[in-house]
């Protein structure tokens, strides 16, 4: 089971120093396959994901990626970018720059779409109850769609205990991905 951190400022800052000093705490104590930075807030996010790429080089995390600008993660080195759900027209692009492209998805034809265009591996949210996230899909619909999709699913939304990755485990996803849980 992959597991996807994803950052917040809300909990990690929207500084270097903070996105430092956060990702020092959590780097130490967890280490995921996958580190996303996320920051839809800030006006510097060039710099900030930067030491958020060299921070997370230096603990060898080894899927390394950026929100939604695939310019900026193919400039940064980055290894990767996750486009949101309005993004799916960007997919072949990224994947020419040599990108892993992972798309948030929220229902079968979006990630029957992602798979279409070449995604590497999608999000599929929320699975369990998340702030601000809507109705969560629930496991049996997770279960569902790890069967009729091919490309890789980490499950999203909600996962904070250890009992709910296992439960995503056992529907068969691919990973899980989390803000909360790595806090």
């Amino acid at each position: 089971m992959k597991s996807y951190l994803i950052t917040d400022p809300s909990y990690y800052g929207s500084t270097p120093d903070t996105i430092e000093s956060a990702l020092d705490v959590i780097y130490s104590h967890r280490f995921p396959d996958f580190a996303l930075f996320r920051d839809k807030q800030t006006s510097n996010y060039a710099d900030l994901s930067h030491t958020f790429i060299t921070l997370s080089r230096a603990y060898k995390i080894p899927h390394v990626l950026l929100h939604g600008d695939y310019a900026l993660a193919a400039e940064l080195k980055a290894d990767g970018v996750h486009f949101t759900s309005t993004q799916f027209d960007e997919i072949p692009e990224a994947k020419k720059q040599g990108l892993y492209v992972v798309i948030s998805t929220h229902s079968y034809e979006e990630a029957l779409k992602a798979q279409d265009l070449g995604a590497d591996a999608i999000t599929y949210s929320p699975i369990f109850h998340s702030p601000e996230k809507g109705e969560p899909k629930g496991l049996d619909d997770l279960k569902e769609i790890v069967a009729k999709i091919r490309v890789p699913i980490f499950a999203l939304g909600g996962i904070t205990t250890e009992d709910q990755i296992k439960a995503v485990e056992e529907c068969g996803a691919y990973g899980f991905a989390s803000i909360r849980y790595f806090i």
